[in-house]
């Protein structure tokens, strides 16, 4: 079917609805036809709640945004206790490698939403990158782990 990952195993329910393979995504409570980015999704998720340990009420996915006057749709949001977006997520498919062009993807979407954290994957590759303010800038520094729950705001 679809590769492993360079994430912990998870365990997805997977089922056959109208000839395609779905997953059942806990966030969204329903069935989701299942894609290569699809795969990495919710393998993401599944890592951030049962390894990093945030909990499942403060997550948003697939959920619209403006950027200047085009809609788009966010992979995963994080949200803090504060209600405010703690962590923005892009997932891509295992077969598309990250790029720059990624990056800036996430990067033009986060000035609408303004996370503090912003993370990259196809399942295979993970980067994410920590605001921290240089002065009266703001920058984003690579990290090389998230922050696990709760030690966030």
């Amino acid at each position: 079917m679809y590769p492993d990952l360079n994430l912990p195993a998870a365990d997805l329910k997977l089922t056959r609805e109208k000839g395609e393979i779905c997953v059942y995504d806990i966030i969204r409570k329903k069935n989701i036809v299942l894609t290569p980015e699809e795969w990495v999704r919710q393998h993401f998720i599944h890592y951030l709640i049962h390894t990093c340990k945030y909990p499942k009420t403060l997550f948003k996915v697939e959920t619209g945004l403006q950027y200047n006057t085009l809609q788009k749709r966010s992979d995963i949001k994080v949200y803090s206790r504060h209600s405010t977006v703690f962590m923005l997520v892009e997932c891509k498919s295992f077969s598309i490698a990250l790029s720059e062009y990624t990056l800036k993807q996430i990067a033009a979407y986060n000035k609408t939403i303004e996370a503090e954290w912003l993370v990259i994957t196809n399942g295979l590759q993970h980067y994410a990158f920590q605001r921290v303010m240089e002065g009266d800038e703001i920058e984003f520094v690579k990290r090389k782990e998230l922050p696990a729950y709760p030690i966030f705001k």
